[in-house]
């Protein structure tokens, strides 16, 4: 990895351009910075959600998230580069199994809404799937290794399930339920 910062502005970039990890400079407009940039909202969605009272399970899981996010981005400032394994991938699809065994299933859409803790799980979904998307876009250009796009994928579907997991989680006295969409068929149902 290249040296680690010890001066936070440099001013190297106020040409529009930013340095990867690897010593070439690019612009800050290329599709690696938006993956990169992606990743890295995505992790501070994760850090925003710890905030949260949380299950100490999902506590720790969300912990490791934020460990392999990092690396995550470590690998898309060094092109060519391998950081993210696919045991991390491994990891997410062995916690969609256990939270989502635990949670009845749905026979509607739901709403990104319910306890804060749920809410912010869905924020991070939807960041998640931009991630994805930029990843996705930038891999159309140039190689990127598969295990962080089947991550991001996989950490998108888990904070979803995590959601509904907290939402059951009655950790500040609101939680309860999903928060169900009222589509027609569902109106007919309960009337």
């Amino acid at each position: 990895m290249a040296n680690r910062l010890s001066q936070i502005a440099t001013r190297t970039g106020d040409d529009g351009t930013t340095g990867l990890g690897d010593g070439t400079r690019v612009p800050k407009s290329h599709q690696r910075v938006a993956a990169m940039g992606d990743v890295d909202e995505l992790n501070s969605c994760i850090g925003v959600l710890l905030a949260e009272p949380l299950p100490e399970d999902v506590r720790e899981l969300l912990v490791v998230v934020q460990h392999e996010l990092f690396n995550l981005g470590g690998e898309l400032s060094i092109p060519g580069y391998e950081l993210l394994k696919a045991g991390a991938v491994l990891h997410l699809d062995q916690a969609l199994e256990h939270y989502n065994a635990q949670l009845p299933r749905l026979k509607e859409f739901i709403l990104p809404a319910g306890t804060r803790s749920a809410a912010l799980a869905h924020v991070g979904r939807t960041v998640a799937r931009r991630a994805e998307r930029a990843l996705v876009t930038l891999a159309g250009q140039e190689k990127v290794n598969e295990a962080p796009r089947q991550y991001l994928n996989r950490l998108s579907d888990l904070l979803f399930v995590l959601a509904r997991v907290l939402n059951r989680a009655n950790l500040d006295g609101l939680g309860g339920d999903d928060v169900y969409w009222r589509s027609e068929r569902l109106a007919r149902d309960t009337d």
